[in-house]
């Protein structure tokens, strides 16, 4: 339960430090940290509308997709402490949990019966679809090296010694990163703050959404960030006692909101027929990985 606590704590400052950053970086005064939890407040104290065009699907999606993203951040462990969640193979578990709140996402934008609902789902779709291959590599990399099939385990006999490792660490981060890009709708994949909806994923999916349910919407979105930052905090925290892993998993899920709003500012985002060439690279870099595991293994002759 460590984890779970600490990555609520961190969900109610991790986009606000992304707009900070960004906000500093264009010379701009901008909000408060806070501000964003405090959105979400707002718009938990307002009601909800609903289209005569949707069905109980629109409904119970934001619940769904909240739901499944709580259930994969208490797999999370904490350095060498447990998820509360814990199990071989729960990585598997982990990814299709999440799919699950996808699929209810996706459904819930084509219940709408607009047209705009149906292409950001379309693309959503297909970007989780490239980005998935990217995350099962890694793990099975990480698997391999460990010789073990949690994420306690292999994050708790995960240690760095050698030129290679210290290699792969770092390929890891990088694609951990995009993935959290990637499943967050941001740059370089999508820009959260356009209105043009021919270029929009994630924003295009939820403009039918409203007041309670919008706020559930966004504060999950907080939390996927603060959950794949406890992944990348967790490649660096090995088995060390919880007196510094606490400080060293604030420290990475600040630096990693920090990197988040500076990609923001100064990488513009890709063309739309580029996203899908992008996403299936990364799959490239986790190949990497795995044959730098195997080397690290000397399984080449």
């Amino acid at each position: 339960m460590i984890s779970f606590i600490l990555i609520i704590l961190t969900s109610l400052f991790f986009a606000g430090i992304i707009i900070r950053t960004k906000s500093i970086t264009s010379g701009r005064k901008g909000p408060g940290i806070f501000q964003p939890v405090k959105d979400v407040i707002r718009l938990f104290k307002k009601g909800v509308v609903y289209s005569k065009t949707t069905s109980f699907i629109f409904q119970v999606a934001p619940s769904v997709y909240f739901a499944s993203v709580i259930m994969a951040i208490l797999i999370i462990p904490m350095g060498q402490y447990k998820g509360f969640i814990s199990f071989e193979g729960d990585f598997v578990f982990f990814a299709y949990i999440l799919g699950i709140g996808k699929f209810f996402s996706i459904i819930s934008a084509l219940d709408t019966g607009s047209s705009f609902g149906g292409m950001g789902a379309s693309r959503e779709a297909l970007f989780s679809m490239l980005a998935e291959p990217a995350f099962f590599i890694l793990m099975g990399s990480l698997a391999l090296l460990t010789g073990h099939t949690s994420f306690q385990e292999i994050f708790a006999s995960l240690h760095f010694g050698s030129y290679i490792s210290y290699i792969l660490g770092l390929l890891a981060t990088f694609v951990l990163v995009m993935i959290t890009m990637v499943e967050n709708s941001r740059m370089p994949i999508d820009d959260p703050k356009t209105h043009l909806e021919l270029t929009m994923v994630h924003e295009v999916m939820i403009l039918d959404n409203s007041g309670f349910d919008l706020g559930m919407i966004l504060y999950t979105t907080n939390l996927k960030f603060a959950m794949y930052g406890a992944l990348i905090a967790n490649l660096f925290m090995g088995s060390f006692p919880l007196y510094l892993t606490i400080p060293i998993f604030f420290g990475i899920q600040i630096l990693f909101a920090i990197a988040v709003g500076i990609l923001e500012s100064f990488m513009a985002r890709f063309r739309m027929n580029h996203n899908a060439q992008y996403i299936l690279a990364l799959s490239s870099v986790s190949l990497l990985i795995f044959f730098g595991v195997l080397l690290m293994l000397g399984r080449f002759k």
